[in-house]
């Protein structure tokens, strides 16, 4: 799955209620992926951030229901839309992500994850890997092998 559909795809949201779901923005620039999420009503403390599996960014949050009312004051509910639960997303990084780099902040409601990248074009996909042995050994040639085909 790529990084894209494992942002898109709804299965990567777990969620006790459909209204906690939030939304996510994701954009790359020259030297990082930025990730903010919308987290509102919830702090730094309320969050969780981790990364699993080498790759797996995961961000977690609950919730909590308002404390019980006072039972001396008679309050009356007129409307409650602001749910309470927990949220939960999993996406795989990039190839290129530094994982051991990754830095977030919470501004306003949004939790803010800077992904710095690596340059993999300074990165050679081929490498060439000396072989080393006796060098005094007398090659015997091909005739060592033995053939499965007798």
């Amino acid at each position: 799955m790529s990084l894209l559909q494992s942002l898109l795809d709804p299965s990567t949201v777990l969620s006790s209620d459909a209204g906690n779901i939030t939304h996510m923005d994701w954009k790359e620039t020259s030297n990082s992926h930025v990730f903010e999420i919308d987290l509102p009503g919830l702090t730094k403390e309320d969050v969780k951030l981790e990364v699993h599996e080498g790759r797996v960014l995961h961000v977690s949050a609950e919730r909590k229901d308002e404390e019980p009312p006072d039972l001396k004051v008679k309050e009356t509910w007129h409307c409650r839309e602001r749910t309470s639960g927990s949220f939960s997303r999993r996406f795989r990084l990039p190839e290129n992500a530094k994982v051991d780099e990754i830095k977030a902040s919470m501004r306003d409601g949004v939790l803010i994850i800077t992904v710095p990248k690596e340059d993999l074009k300074k990165k050679p996909k081929h490498k060439r890997v000396e072989i080393s042995g006796d060098e005094e050994h007398v090659s015997k040639g091909l005739g060592r092998f033995v053939c499965c085909k007798a």
